[in-house]
């Protein structure tokens, strides 16, 4: 005598397989799984993005600040001047409220210094340091100055000079100071476009703390 096995789609007959329907609610749960770790691994990969945005941000603020800092605090000074007369006299020096040039000394990148007539200004949206070498014998016309962009997205640049407009004059910030005497302070402010997350601190240098003799 035989014996039929259990007809297909009885209880045991699952244990050699899935039915359709579980196979469905599988794939479906896995589907809302594979979503999910996308969402998550697009969340993730957003805020790693936004977090490395920002660093780089924060830094190219910091290295423009160092180098306007440096420059500002190493304007060298005439070799002849006498302090004692006054504030240090500058080689050269003339500021308004959204320019400012001297006679400074740039970097090689070989641990030397080139001196140069410099201009800091506002070109567009871009804060740039344009110079030419400082020469004292001109053989010819003037070389065309250089361009160096120190920070893009810029609305506005403003310079102020701390120091007594006529000698035996309180000190007070100014919106343009000419030399060759150098101000007590500089101040420089930076406005960035609107929804910009970079934040510029007053930046405040004196430059008769570390000037150079020419």
């Amino acid at each position: 005598m035989t014996h039929s096995g259990p007809p297909v789609g009885s209880e045991g007959g699952r244990a050699g397989g899935f039915t359709l329907l579980e196979v469905v609610v599988a794939l479906t749960v896995l589907g809302f799984l594979i979503i999910g770790l996308n969402a998550g691994v697009r969340t993730g990969l957003g805020i790693w993005h936004r977090q490395t945005r920002q660093m780089t941000e924060v830094a190219e603020v910091a290295t423009t600040a160092r180098v306007l800092r440096v420059l500002l605090a190493g304007i060298p000074v005439a070799s002849a001047a006498n302090i004692e007369r006054g504030a240090p006299l500058a080689i050269s020096f003339g500021g308004t409220a959204d320019r400012l040039r001297f006679v400074g000394d740039l970097p090689d990148g070989l641990g030397l210094a080139r001196r140069a007539e410099i201009t800091l200004a506002l070109k567009d949206d871009r804060l740039v340091l344009s110079w030419i070498p400082r020469r004292f014998e001109q053989a010819g016309p003037p070389p065309s100055p250089t361009d160096a962009e120190l920070t893009r997205g810029v609305t506005r640049l403003t310079f102020a000079y701390f120091g007594a407009p006529q000698p035996g004059e309180p000190s007070r910030w100014l919106a343009r100071w000419d030399g060759p005497a150098l101000p007590e302070l500089i101040r420089v402010q930076v406005s960035f476009e609107h929804g910009d997350t970079r934040h510029w601190p007053d930046l405040i240098v004196a430059p008769q703390l570390a000037a150079p003799e020419g």
